[in-house]
């Protein structure tokens, strides 16, 4: 296990996925393996650099019935694991970080959510501009060996959806795993405040008055709980392909809401990434 370790924490693959937040897929899924290189691999390269084509399946939003493959790039760009630039953790550095944790801030980029998505559906209900969103993160690996990651982030969006959101996550190396085909998986449970429910799966008098529904107002607290899945294959030393899955359930106010067609959501990303 340590060996097939120290291979894959020299070339961790960003999952394939646009910056967008609350994300599809889990959140330790966009930094899977970074923090333990600081464990097993401290003298990594001075630059890593992973770019590539990739594609996703997913929810036009969320809690919709209906899905959409969106492409986008596979970018992720990091000096010595402390300043980094990730479509998945947006443009960061770790403030603190040791040989068993790491700590930071980042700010990434929101999608929103547009009323053409799903005109059926979101008549009415008005767009959620995109915005920036601002993140601190911390992650922990227990012990050398038993590589488990416990992470907690907290993210404020900065317009759009105008709230707040935080996670708490775990996730691990899966036995099987080898030194040219790596495996982590673990659960996610996502808490968020009023502002930020209200805005997304709320209903005001005049939204009501409008789309049809009835009115809803949001509770803060949890509003989903998940699982997700990575692997990354090396077929070459430079040529990687990374896989990505993630299965979450709205819950609360997020469950409740009348807008929501389904609340259990899947997602399914694919990329091919050059390394260098």
């Amino acid at each position: 296990m340590i060996a097939c370790l120290t291979a894959v924490l020299l070339a961790v693959a960003a999952p394939a996925a646009w910056a967008q937040t609350p994300s599809p897929l889990q959140e330790w899924q966009y930094e899977s393996g970074v923090v333990l290189a600081n464990l097993f691999e401290p003298n990594l390269p001075k630059w890593r650099v992973i770019a590539g084509p990739s594609a996703q399946l997913q929810p036009l939003y969320d809690g919709a019935r209906s899905y959409h493959l969106e492409a986008g790039p596979l970018i992720d760009v990091r000096y010595r694991n402390i300043f980094f630039v990730s479509v998945g953790e947006g443009l960061g550095v770790d403030l603190l970080r040791g040989t068993h944790f790491r700590a930071g801030a980042s700010l990434g980029y929101d999608l929103g959510r547009s009323v053409s998505e799903d005109s059926t559906h979101l008549r009415g209900l008005g767009d959620i501009a995109p915005a920036p969103v601002a993140k601190l993160y911390s992650s922990v690996v227990l012990a050398r060996k038993f590589p488990a990651v416990l992470r907690v982030d907290v993210r404020q969006f900065i317009g759009g959806a105008d709230g707040m959101v935080g996670d708490l996550q775990a996730y691990m190396p899966l036995p099987g795993s080898s030194r040219t085909f790596v495996m982590f998986a673990g659960p996610a449970i996502t808490f968020a405040n009023h502002r930020y429910l209200q805005k997304e799966f709320g209903v005001t008098a005049a939204q009501a008055a409008a789309s049809g529904y009835p009115s809803f107002d949001a509770r803060a607290g949890q509003n989903a709980e998940g699982v997700g899945f990575s692997a990354t294959w090396f077929v070459t030393p430079t040529w990687l392909i990374n896989v990505e899955g993630a299965l979450n359930r709205l819950l609360g106010s997020a469950g409740d809401s009348p807008i929501i067609e389904r609340r259990t959501q899947r997602v399914v990303t694919l990329a091919v990434g050059y390394m260098w």
